[in-house]
């Protein structure tokens, strides 16, 4: 919802409809806390099933109780905060909500140990202290955001607007939104895959993946970081019909995360040894944290202009072309191709199969974003 939020309102503003960005973001912020309140209650009312089926014992069912029964009535805060942030983003604001969600982190970690052991007139609340504690957090900074946006910079309406508005903004969120999240789902289904794929060489290689993807969640901040400021830069440009500085950003950006990953990689490679002693002290683990190091990070710059690209296709209004390639990717290049590597040449195998997976999927990931900015070219408009 997120993804669809930025990319609406970033290409109303770019093509100065004012008006109907602040629709689209009323309607978009509403709608995602409504959709999380409706979540959250059938949470609420199949809360036993659910932790039963994800292994919780009766004994823990009463502290899981205590907790969830104030954590979920107000997760729909969060929602409201990350749909909030989404359109600060739109606008090309990325400090205020790194600031917020920064506080708001700062605020829960003070309040955490003041709630569950208490602390002067404060009670010891246990379990339930630490939910408070988030609750706490999630209101200053869910009524900072809301003040933000209705007040300060006047794009969210108080109120609702009319049904055909509503209809209009949701149809526009959700025709990127739902294809968003079915791309998003490919990569937790991967990682699933690849660590079972790991275990069949033993716990020593499951637990140097499992250091391996600590690792890549550490050197891919950037990539991460421009996941999140590269789409409200093309919607934006995508609305003022500015396609060429579209390609000039793609470009730019696709070549700077190449240089910056390779940079990266070297200094992992150097450093292998070291990472791996930081991690265990067994020498089994060690070599295997070691060998992940010196081949998948290769292509961590690769796997960057695939995030990116992916990102970029929802920004440009084209999310089903960006599910496409999740699926190929998926279905016919990492994952596959590094079954078969593991198959013939066992875990150095299994682990080049995947970098040659990121190699060709990278490459079939730009030169579909290219096609697709050719098709949708059209003469620059005066700014």
């Amino acid at each position: 919802l997120g993804i669809g939020t930025s990319a609406v309102v970033a290409k109303y503003l770019g093509c100065d409809e004012c008006e109907k960005a602040k629709q689209a973001s009323t309607v978009t912020n509403y709608t995602s806390i409504a959709l999380a309140l409706a979540l959250s209650l059938v949470a609420y009312l199949f809360m036993d099933p659910i932790f039963r089926l994800m292994g919780a014992s009766e004994a823990l069912l009463p502290q899981i109780r205590a907790y969830m029964s104030i954590w979920l009535p107000t997760s729909a805060l969060l929602v409201g905060m990350n749909s909030a942030n989404s359109v600060l983003r739109a606008c090309g604001d990325t400090k205020t909500p790194s600031l917020l969600m920064a506080a708001a982190g700062l605020i829960n970690a003070v309040l955490d140990p003041i709630f569950i052991f208490g602390l002067g007139p404060v009670p010891a609340m246990g379990i339930q202290g630490a939910a408070l504690a988030t609750l706490v957090s999630w209101v200053v900074g869910f009524g900072y955001l809301f003040y933000y946006l209705i007040v300060k910079v006047e794009l969210v309406y108080p109120g609702l607007p009319s049904r055909a508005v509503i209809i209009s903004s949701s149809r526009e969120m959700l025709r990127i939104g739902i294809p968003a999240a079915g791309a998003n789902m490919m990569t937790p289904m991967a990682a699933g895959i690849m660590t079972a794929i790991a275990a069949s060489y033993g716990e020593t290689t499951v637990a140097a993946f499992g250091v391996g993807s600590r690792l890549e969640s550490i050197a891919s901040l950037i990539v991460l970081a421009l996941s999140s400021t590269l789409p409200p830069f093309i919607s934006q440009n995508l609305g003022a019909g500015r396609t060429d500085r579209i390609a000039d950003s793609y470009r730019l950006t696709m070549k700077f995360v190449l240089i910056w990953q390779l940079l990266i990689y070297g200094m992992m490679a150097l450093s292998a040894q070291l990472i791996a002693a930081v991690f265990t002290e067994d020498p089994a683990v060690s070599r295997a944290i070691e060998l992940f190091i010196w081949i998948l990070p290769l292509g961590y710059g690769l796997q960057g202009v695939i995030i990116l690209t992916n990102s970029a296709f929802n920004a440009l209004h084209k999310p089903m072309i960006a599910l496409y390639l999740s699926i190929a990717r998926f279905f016919l290049f990492y994952v596959p191709m590094a079954w078969v590597g593991s198959q013939l040449f066992g875990l150095a195998g299994f682990y080049a199969g995947a970098l040659l997976g990121n190699i060709l999927m990278a490459l079939l990931s730009w030169r579909s974003f290219e096609r697709a900015l050719k098709h949708n070219a059209s003469p620059p408009a005066s700014v």
